[in-house]
């Protein structure tokens, strides 16, 4: 079969395709015939070395496609079901073996590509606003990059719950999209301070929660637009890792909330698992959820993919189709 490997961690140049037998389950698990894999920042870490695994290394950490064989004692799954996975390691292939309390069916109403596109992305969206912060109808949240994969669809969740969304992008072209998934305001960060503005749209009083997955940039002007106890939910880090700083600031700035959430400590039984990716497909079947898969790319075109991922050229999920 086919795969993209690193032998070394570095660039996109380093991602070679190679060719490599079709895994067999073992006990536990499913082989996947991968109809599309999702290109996410967390490959991106995964390629640079920032988050480390063993090489080499097939890259990938979310898929959809078809079970074609399972292992000794798995039940949930049989060969022919539809199903869609994140988390485990080796999406970037035409086939994947996968631990099947890992897997999900894709239910009647959704399609491969829906599935591969909303089971990162859409399940983070769904903790962020849902747990981890759990947005009230009238509460204000602050979303950083709200046009990009996750953004889209936590503009969308947290207006569908009746929260005010004020968004922050980089473009015109962004900003529509942003309005699109139904921010209420759209902040233009490259031609207004998102921190001045957001203490104008919100009369001095802040907002309730930022929803930060750009981290480095956005991080100290993100904690002074908090209301009193507020919560900075810093979910990523695109602009860099956010340097050490004393527990101290959050007192000052109105005893706020911290967390460095990740979306594994919100899947860890497979009951959770279960619950959350329904709830996303629920929404996709109901048309309450509009994914946005901007481009397809081959899996030989798996550099360009991360360079225009890297690049803040790109809005929404991005695929490849092995």
């Amino acid at each position: 079969m086919k795969a993209i490997q690193i032998k070394q961690f570095g660039g996109p140049e380093m991602m070679e395709l190679v060719d490599l037998p079709v895994p067999q389950p073992k006990p536990n698990e499913a082989v996947v015939k991968i109809a599309a894999a999702g290109v996410n920042f967390i490959d991106v870490y995964n390629r640079e070395g920032r988050y480390k695994v063993a090489l080499p290394a097939v890259l990938g950490q979310e898929a959809a496609g078809v079970a074609t064989a399972v292992g000794k004692d798995v039940t949930a799954v049989k060969p022919g079901d539809r199903v869609a996975y994140t988390g485990v390691l080796g999406a970037y292939a035409e086939y994947a073996a996968v631990p099947a309390d890992r897997l999900v069916k894709i239910p009647e109403g959704v399609e491969e590509r829906q599935a591969a596109a909303a089971m990162l992305q859409g399940m983070t969206a769904h903790y962020l606003s849902h747990d981890t912060f759990p947005l009230k109808k009238g509460e204000t949240a602050l979303v950083h990059a709200a046009a990009g994969g996750v953004g889209l669809l936590l503009v969308q969740m947290s207006h569908n719950i009746g929260a005010r969304v004020i968004g922050t992008v980089s473009t015109e072209e962004k900003a529509k999209l942003a309005r699109e998934a139904g921010a209420d305001e759209v902040i233009l960060y490259t031609q207004q301070d998102f921190e001045a503005e957001t203490k104008r749209l919100t009369g001095g009083k802040g907002v309730d929660v930022v929803y930060d997955s750009v981290g480095k940039t956005t991080f100290d002007k993100g904690l002074n637009v908090l209301r009193p106890r507020g919560m900075m939910v810093l979910f990523g880090g695109s602009s860099g890792g956010v340097p050490p700083f004393d527990p101290l600031v959050l007192t000052q700035k109105g005893s706020l909330f911290l967390t460095r959430p990740s979306l594994n400590h919100y899947i860890i039984t497979s009951e959770e698992l279960q619950a959350r990716a329904g709830a996303v497909f629920e929404m996709i079947r109901k048309g309450k959820l509009k994914l946005r898969i901007q481009h397809t790319y081959p899996l030989a075109q798996v550099g360009q993919a991360h360079r225009d991922l890297e690049g803040r050229k790109t809005t929404g999920k991005l695929l490849l189709l092995p």
